[in-house]
């Protein structure tokens, strides 16, 4: 929407995807009402794996040294994705990305809220090696959850996604193919299914 959308990082170079979700409700104040129940489903990370369907991925919080850590999303938090299949072994096995971002309005007697964040690929914290994430550091994905009067959307956008090409022989083969795999619209179902789950009453 409109009032987010100067939030998404510019599209340069690589692939980018848009999927966008809607749902009506029946008045701004149930709307208001939804708009808090998906921001702090978006917000709590570590149970993400409840909205990507059974054969996506996991997701957890950590602390600086790559222990998980159960608590609500923040800017600077560390996050692994544990993916289907062989992970990256420069990553011990997961794909490591930091929230760079995050912007928030709340405002229930207004006609538009919003929370946007944006995460980046970066190095396993256990290690500090290269960027141990299928796509490069220049990528992103912002997720955004808003309301527009009675409308509530859930919201991913990439941006910039070029396969990561950093790391061993394997770690390199692995990145190519999953990263082409999603640069060709492989990973938009997966992200459709994750904010339509978030979206629902």
């Amino acid at each position: 929407m409109e009032a987010t959308a100067k939030f998404i990082p510019e599209q340069k170079e690589g692939e980018h995807n848009d999927v966008v979700e809607f749902t009506g409700l029946s008045s701004p104040i149930e709307a208001h009402k939804h708009f808090l129940l998906v921001k702090n489903r978006l917000k709590d990370i570590s149970n993400w794996h409840q909205y990507v369907g059974q054969a996506g991925s996991t997701f957890a919080i950590t602390d600086t040294q790559g222990n998980a850590a159960y608590k609500i999303a923040e800017k600077g938090d560390v996050l692994c994705i544990d993916m289907p299949g062989p992970g990256p072994a420069g990553g011990d096995g997961y794909d490591w990305v930091r929230i760079e971002e995050v912007h928030e309005h709340e405002d229930e007697t207004g006609n538009t809220e919003y929370y946007v964040m944006t995460v980046r690929p970066v190095a396993n914290p256990r290690n500090q090696e290269a960027v141990t994430h299928f796509f490069s550091h220049d990528s992103t994905n912002t997720f955004i959850v808003e309301r527009s009067g009675n409308k509530v959307s859930a919201e991913v956008h990439g941006r910039n996604e070029k396969p990561n090409t950093d790391g061993n022989l394997l770690d390199k083969a692995r990145n190519f193919v999953v990263g082409l795999t999603a640069r060709h619209g492989l990973s938009a179902p997966h992200w459709q299914t994750f904010v339509g789950n978030l979206l629902k009453v």
